[in-house]
Parts: structure tokens; sequence; C-alpha cells
């Protein structure tokens, strides 16, 4: 089962829930903190009584992240410029800069280029051999 977790950020921190499993909740001054925070509750909810335990951590789970525009962009600096993903997406690296900041949000049009770049380029990353 895909448990599917949004990560967003808020004026000092990250938040995040699960979107489709009650009880999953996580925070943290990063979205790294917050994504092990998500991971703690999962492994505390598992130690729960066995009908209290959400049917979708019984068994094999993958968890998916969904990010709003502006974490994603903070959570990957340290891995892609703003260079590399106007390279990636085609967006020049001022509007990039803009979705970081806040500053603007983008388009739902905007948002599906950027997601599907980037599981483009994890598709590519997957077929490499060494």
């Amino acid at each position: 089962m895909e448990i599917k977790v949004i990560i967003e950020k808020s004026a000092d921190s990250y938040g995040a829930y699960a979107e489709n499993v009650w009880g999953i909740y996580g925070a943290g001054d990063t979205a790294e903190e917050c994504k092990q925070s998500i991971l703690d509750a999962i492994e505390t909810i598992k130690t729960f009584d066995d009908h209290e335990i959400p049917e979708a951590l019984k068994g094999e789970y993958k968890i998916i992240y969904k990010f709003d525009i502006e974490s994603l962009l903070n959570y990957y600096k340290g891995i892609f410029t703003n260079a590399a993903f106007e390279r990636l997406t085609g967006i020049n690296q001022k509007q990039l800069q803009h979705y970081s900041s806040g500053l603007k949000t983008p388009r739902e049009s905007t948002k599906i280029k950027i997601e599907k770049s980037l599981h483009q380029l994890g598709e590519e990353l997957t077929a490499i051999e060494l």
C-alpha cells in the first residue's frame, strides 16, 4: 500500500501528515527533520495494540512524499542549484528563486512540469550501471 505524506512549510517550520492513513503526523525545523519525524511516528504506531494499528501499516507499504514547491526546492537546494533545476525543467532561475522563497506560487501546469522533470531524471538515474 502507498502511504501519501504531505509535507508543507509554515512560517517557521515544516509539518507533515499522512493523507490516507489516520494518526501519522510529523514536524521539524527542516523538511529532512519532518520526514524523520514521520518515520518515528510510524514506528511508534506500530508498537500499539494490534487493533489500534491502521491496516496500511500491518503489511508492506511504500511512503510517497508530496511536497509543496517551496519545500521541494529548499529540500533539494544542497543537491540541485537553481541552474540545475533550470536545465532540468526549462524554468528560469529567477522564477525558481521566487518559488523557493515563497514569493510566488507556480501554476498547476508548472508544478506538473517540475514533477515530470524530476521523475524523468529518476528514471534515467535508475537505468545507469557502473
